[in-house]
């Protein structure tokens, strides 16, 4: 699976801090893919709000919750797209003591995650979400 990770602040300067965020990311991302609920549950915060957005309109898809992202994680729905499209490329866009901000760029969707520093460590607490057009991930 192909993987691109970029790190761009300037005010913050702790590698191991980013490449925690990096692997919570890959946890998500990965287990969707994979079908592993086990990754997917270390990823998520359990008070997760997710939301998908298409532009047609003012109404936001349903939300998901960390459960329900769990149980469709080990239902498989995230396996259905080939090796070809899940490539994806993780930006760590702000980190600022215990909150952080990510955007995921993959072949099937865009992503912009808000993460919590806990003391399980970074869970992802938000996300804003939509399809890309094939080709454009």
């Amino acid at each position: 699976m192909g993987v691109e990770q970029s790190v761009s602040n300037t005010h913050f300067e702790e590698s191991s801090e980013a490449a925690a965020i990096v692997r919570t990311v890959h946890d998500y991302f990965e287990g969707w893919f994979e079908g592993d609920a086990e990754r997917m549950r270390r990823a998520l915060h359990p008070a997760l709000v997710k939301r998908g957005y298409e532009g047609d309109g003012d109404a936001l898809e349903d939300g998901d919750t960390s459960q329900s992202m769990i149980d469709a994680t080990a239902r498989g729905v995230g396996t259905k797209y080939g090796p070809d499209r899940r490539h994806f490329e993780i930006e760590v866009v702000d980190v600022y003591r215990t909150i952080a901000n990510v955007t995921v760029r993959s072949g099937v969707y865009r992503e912009y995650l808000g993460l919590v520093r806990t003391q399980a460590g970074w869970k992802i607490a938000n996300a804003l979400w939509r399809f890309v057009d094939e080709g454009d991930g």
